[in-house]
């Protein structure tokens, strides 16, 4: 058995395609995920921390619509954005006035709240005990993946078909959101990140901006939240705490505030270090390697934002965000 150092950390996990296949499905999940938040916070300066409400809203708006109201899995993902962006309108509206740490806490509140809203209403959602019975559709899609796998030569394996779905995505999502940032919207969106008040006085309604922006993130949380829902075939309300958001936030600083392609390489890079941290061998209980892992991700971190603070590709300049 390989080891590395005193982390007693086996490394045979690198050379199975499985353990590889499993870091993208995640790492593709993720990489959705914050593209919501580098675009609120990278490039419009508003500052979200309630994507995982966002995410929880879209994925349980999908399974309760096709589980409960028996409709269509291809329909029932329409809605679920819908029902996203309509909870980003109701949160933002009466919020994105205010100074930029209030919003933070409003968003934060929300996310609790459609967290323990899952958790007690069970009836609707299942509660703590899940809901599950949604994959019926995906289970049949992913076979006839499979069957064209196969007849290229690839043998099938678990959750590649869902990794083929979910890079192809997250490329689509990834060049959709660098195409907006570079329109003429795009352009409004970082001209309220560096001078609001500016912005508005060249006539621009940057309320309704940054709205739009919120109401995009909230789609791609979505999104990001079907995918976590098809790898994980049950939805709970454990899936949603405010950690996910954190994960997000951290893929940003790793990638560097505004770079989009960075938000891409920060989620391989995220994934990578929490799923090869799961390898660690030593005489510690599992609640201390587990910390343990945390804690190297920390370090990680730290290392980073000291040696390299605008991140992996980011630029100096993007770090200079003015609070409001």
């Amino acid at each position: 058995m390989i080891q590395l150092g005193l982390l007693g950390l086996t490394v045979e996990f690198l050379w199975n395609v499985d353990f590889w296949i499993n870091v993208g499905v995640l790492a593709t999940t993720y990489g959705v995920f914050a593209l919501g938040i580098q675009l609120n916070v990278g490039t419009t300066g508003i500052f979200n921390f309630g994507q995982a409400g966002f995410m929880a809203v879209g994925s349980y708006g999908m399974g309760i619509l096709v589980v409960k109201a028996d409709a269509s899995f291809w329909l029932a993902l329409v809605l679920g954005i819908l029902i996203a962006i309509a909870a980003a309108l109701l949160v933002g509206l009466p919020s994105l006035r205010l100074r930029a740490d209030y919003f933070a806490i409003s968003t934060l509140a929300f996310s609790e709240i459609v967290r323990y809203v899952a958790d007690n209403w069970d009836g609707l959602t299942g509660g703590n005990l899940g809901l599950f019975g949604y994959t019926d559709s995906w289970t049949a899609a992913s076979a006839r993946i499979d069957a064209l796998l196969e007849r290229v030569g690839v043998a099938p394996r678990f959750l590649l078909p869902l990794l083929l779905v979910n890079v192809s995505i997250l490329l689509a999502s990834t060049l959709l959101v660098l195409l907006l940032v570079r329109s003429p919207w795009g352009r409004v969106l970082r001209a309220i990140r560096e001078d609001e008040d500016a912005a508005r006085s060249l006539g621009k309604n940057t309320f309704a901006y940054k709205l739009q922006s919120l109401s995009l993130a909230s789609s791609l949380a979505a999104v990001a939240g079907y995918m976590l829902a098809i790898n994980i075939s049950i939805l709970s309300p454990a899936n949603f705490e405010p950690v996910l958001t954190a994960y997000g936030y951290v893929i940003v600083i790793l990638g560097g505030l505004g770079s989009y392609a960075g938000v891409v390489v920060g989620s391989l890079l995220l994934i990578f270090v929490l799923e090869a941290t799961r390898y660690l061998e030593l005489p510690l209980s599992d609640a201390r390697i587990a910390a343990l892992r945390f804690m190297i991700v920390g370090a990680v971190l730290m290392a980073l934002v000291v040696f390299r603070p605008q991140g992996l590709f980011g630029r100096r300049e993007e770090l200079t965000l003015r609070a409001r």
